[in-house]
């Protein structure tokens, strides 16, 4: 279980300190996928970052698994079960497939073992296991390779920061199916996604929404979700520009 305690985070501006993250408190507890979404520059990206270690809080604690894990590096929190997925994943000229996922898992996987991750997220492990990670793969390619990445490494805690940027429908739709199969797969885990996606909203077991850098809601699906879809809100907008373009549109 994570939990976030009267946090906060500021940055320099101009002439005066800027706050990003509001006296933020929250629980993401085990056996849950949780979605945090909300208006752009709400803070969404900048909690996910809080909570990976890319970020320090100004102030306030984070506590995972009853652990104070607030001053710890982002490769600290990486042993402790903490995984992040950016939004744009990164490329690496001259790693194959298989080597990041073995870097991913700290250990010698096999080929069976390798392919059956790539499998999970929808991939034919035959045609990426040696492929290389770098421009020649598309960026829906990229994403799943990269939540390959993040199974191999059996996170206690998965965070992906609006995992549909950047991607085509179709590669859209494959990442939901692959978001879906988590779900159900969850165990002890714990999944928390940064998306404006009505269908990602939609499979989730609890909201957050983030704005102006504080809580604004948080509750199951069900109570929170109608809520979104009924106003003039970025849920609503991206289902309209995806109607209209065909495309998977970053809102």
């Amino acid at each position: 279980m994570l939990e976030l305690l009267n946090v906060s985070f500021e940055v320099d501006d101009i002439s005066d300190k800027k706050e990003i993250i509001r006296d933020v408190s929250l629980t993401i507890p085990d056996r849950k996928m949780i979605v945090i979404t909300g208006p752009n520059g709400g803070g969404k990206s900048t909690l996910a970052r809080l909570i990976a270690g890319i970020e320090q809080p100004t102030s306030g604690k984070i506590i995972f698994n009853g652990e104070d894990i607030t001053e710890m590096s982002i490769t600290e929190r990486a042993k402790k079960g903490i995984g992040f997925a950016f939004q744009q994943p990164v490329k690496f000229k001259g790693i194959r497939v298989i080597d990041l996922l073995r870097l991913a898992a700290g250990r010698f996987l096999s080929m069976a073992d390798a392919c059956d991750y790539l499998s999970q997220v929808g991939l034919c492990a035959r045609d990426y296991i040696n492929r290389e990670v770098n421009a020649s793969l598309s960026g829906g390619e990229l994403k799943r390779i990269e939540i390959a990445t993040v199974l191999a490494k059996g996170s206690k805690l998965s965070v992906f920061d609006e995992p549909e940027a950047g991607i085509d429908l179709w590669s859209f739709r494959n990442l939901i199916e692959v978001f879906e199969g988590m779900r159900r797969n969850i165990n002890d885990s714990s999944i928390m996604i940064i998306s404006h996606q009505e269908r990602i909203l939609d499979i989730a077991d609890e909201i957050v929404v983030i704005k102006n850098g504080k809580v604004e809601a948080h509750g199951d699906k069900d109570s929170i979700l109608p809520g979104l879809i009924g106003t003039a809100s970025a849920v609503q907008d991206c289902r309209t520009d995806i109607a209209k373009k065909g495309e998977d549109d970053k809102c």
